[in-house]
């Protein structure tokens, strides 16, 4: 099999595995598809797994548009812009590994912290500067989920997944024109996320059984986990660089 062809099959495994997640918890691609594309060829990311980031929430919009809470999108997109701008600094003159150790830490210390809490509460100001966060660490290594959904955690599933979805398309799109600005979005990432928007859709497609399971009251738990496992596998690239 040809190097690059068998490079785009596990990258696809990740990818598709990624949007299962997302389609039934309402973020994860990243989390999943990240880590492994950076190490198969880490000279496409993060404009890769940003173009996936775009593609799948058109997927969920379509679906479940009507329950996205528009305020709450604006108040995290308000965060997100300048949050985005910083982290295509830190892609351009501070390491990401460093930048990925603290949020790793800082992510897993709000799931211990509100994993004992009925809810985060959820107001403009949580919602900014968890916009701002995820756009830092969304823009400079891919994964920028954990922030906005653990302020979201007790919200019904269909208005966590609609809402985020709103929020990651453009949230992706403003990292990818910030990071073409900065001449850090080469063509072979463009097209590797390209090819790699049919896994999205498949994964997509097989979501279903788990957003029904999810919606059954265990939604929560599920963004909790995640949100952890996002923390850890943050913490594990940041520390493999």
């Amino acid at each position: 099999m040809d190097h690059d062809v068998a490079l785009l099959l596990l990258a696809g495994v990740a990818v598709f595995t990624g949007a299962v997640v997302q389609g039934g918890v309402g973020f994860g691609l990243g989390l999943v598809a990240a880590p492994l594309i950076t190490l198969l060829d880490p000279s496409v990311m993060p404009g890769a797994v940003q173009v996936v980031n775009m593609a799948m929430p058109l997927f969920t919009l379509a679906r479940e548009w009507r329950r996205a809470e528009w305020r709450g999108a604006g108040w995290a997109l308000l965060g997100r812009l300048p949050g985005s701008a910083i982290g295509a600094l830190v892609v351009v003159y501070v390491s990401t590994a460093t930048l990925g150790v603290l949020v790793g830490v800082m992510v897993l210390i709000a799931v211990v912290l509100t994993a004992r809490a009925v809810s985060v509460p959820r107001n403009g100001a949580t919602l900014t500067a968890a916009g701002f966060l995820s756009g830092i660490t969304g823009t400079a290594t891919g994964i920028g989920g954990p922030p906005i959904a653990l302020v979201y955690q007790s919200a019904r599933g269909p208005q966590i997944r609609a809402t985020l979805a709103m929020f990651f398309c453009v949230s992706a799109a403003q990292s990818l024109v910030i990071l073409a600005l900065l001449g850090r979005l080469p063509g072979r990432a463009l097209a590797a996320g390209a090819a790699l928007v049919p896994f999205v859709l498949l994964g997509f497609a097989a979501s279903g059984p788990l957003r029904r399971y999810l919606d059954g009251g265990r939604l929560r738990t599920a963004v909790l986990t995640v949100a952890a496992v996002s923390a850890c596998a943050l913490l594990g690239q940041s520390l493999a660089h």
